[in-house]
């Protein structure tokens, strides 16, 4: 059961969905979110999702944030995408100390966050904090951000930190955007509207206290910040965006069927067996997908509220499901894409879009096919090197 406050974000999201079908053309041309959607996003609680409730969030549950992002991505995968970057980002705020988030993001809450859990930066430790410098790529929103997640390599006066198992010391830093030099490096063939662009920073310092060790335990204590199922309640709602994007697309070509032939015959595309043959497997496809994320992600998460201090079979089911679910999505819009026929290939067509953007947002590493070989090792008892499992 959606508690009341969820499901009035569910609500907000549906009810943006007319006024992003209104930005279509700019949204692909412009390479980043129209600053007035990104402000309608916020102001309906879409980039926070998973904001902790003492840091003044919403402290949504992961299949409740899918839902959301679902029906973004249904009109736009660049939307959903953005509003699940940031969304992700806030669950990572659950590392931070209650009154630290309450300063940083303001009560009520701004949360606008971009970034990368990728250590492609470099932090000096210093009393109070760190100087804090280097270059991060696939940043999704970052023209919209006020915050900005930097990992980063550890060093001091004398050279790299590092773990007693010789690797580097990684943290986490938060910076303000504001303090940020970006690239214009994003040109790309779908998410365009990302605008992922890189950004720099160079000696900014950052306090002690709004840095984080991901892997260390978090300070929120809720279900949603339990350490074995972070990456679960980080990358469900990436199932949302490409699952949104596919019954987007089946959307789109439904209504195409109705009333367009091809460019060889006259007759309407639903009249046609093929077409009608690769609907229902899309259909399947699209369904069974959505149905293994909820039964998977559900369970995940009934186990962790239950207590369960490892629930690794119910963790490697899951990610396994949103893998599969971004997989399955791409199969079932090459489908649709390839029963259209050159009507499909258009710019004015919606189709197109959402084949370009899917084929980006599986790319991600929740999507890559090396998370079926972690999976498999996980479920045969087998401890995966991929942390997470």
């Amino acid at each position: 059961m959606v508690n009341t406050a969820h499901q009035d974000l569910i609500a907000n999201a549906v009810a943006l969905k007319p006024i992003i079908s209104q930005y279509r053309e700019e949204l692909d041309s412009g390479s980043r979110l129209p600053l007035e959607l990104a402000r309608q996003l916020n102001e309906a609680g879409l980039f926070q999702l998973a904001l902790p409730r003492s840091m003044g969030g919403s402290e949504s549950d992961p299949l409740t944030s899918f839902r959301v992002i679902e029906e973004l991505s249904r009109v736009d995968g660049s939307v959903g995408w953005c509003a699940m970057l940031s969304s992700s980002c806030s669950l990572f705020a659950g590392w931070l100390k209650a009154d630290v988030g309450q300063a940083m993001f303001g009560q009520p809450p701004d949360f606008r966050m971009a970034g990368s859990i990728r250590p492609q930066g470099e932090a000096l430790v210093v009393d109070g904090g760190y100087r804090l410098r280097g270059q991060w790529d696939y940043a999704s929103g970052v023209n919209h951000a006020n915050w900005l997640l930097c990992t980063c390599k550890l060093v001091d006066d004398n050279g790299p930190l590092t773990n007693p198992d010789g690797t580097p010391q990684i943290r986490t830093l938060l910076a303000p955007a504001d303090a940020a030099i970006l690239h214009d490096t994003w040109s790309v063939v779908g998410l365009r509207a990302t605008g992922s662009h890189d950004f720099e920073l160079a000696d900014v310092f950052v306090p002690e206290e709004h840095s984080y060790a991901l892997f260390n335990p978090a300070h929120e204590q809720g279900p949603l910040y339990h350490p074995r199922f972070t990456l679960v309640a980080a990358w469900t709602p990436i199932a949302g965006n490409t699952l949104g994007m596919a019954r987007g697309a089946m959307d789109a070509f439904i209504e195409l069927a109705t009333g367009a032939g091809t460019t060889m015959s006259d007759t309407r595309l639903r009249d046609r067996p093929m077409v009608q043959t690769k609907v229902a497997e899309a259909e399947a496809m699209i369904g069974s997908a959505r149905a293994y994320v909820f039964d998977a992600v559900g369970a995940a998460w009934d186990t962790v509220c239950d207590g369960n201090p490892d629930p690794g079979p119910e963790i490697a089911r899951a990610r396994l499901a949103v893998t599969n679910a971004m997989r399955e999505s791409v199969k079932a819009i090459d489908l649709l894409f390839h029963a259209a026929g050159t009507n499909a290939i258009h710019r004015r067509h919606p189709l197109e879009r959402f084949f370009r953007d899917v084929h980006v947002a599986v790319q991600h590493v929740s999507g890559l096919p090396s998370n079926f070989d972690s999976a498999g090792q996980a479920l045969l008892g087998i401890r995966p090197s991929d942390p997470g499992w």
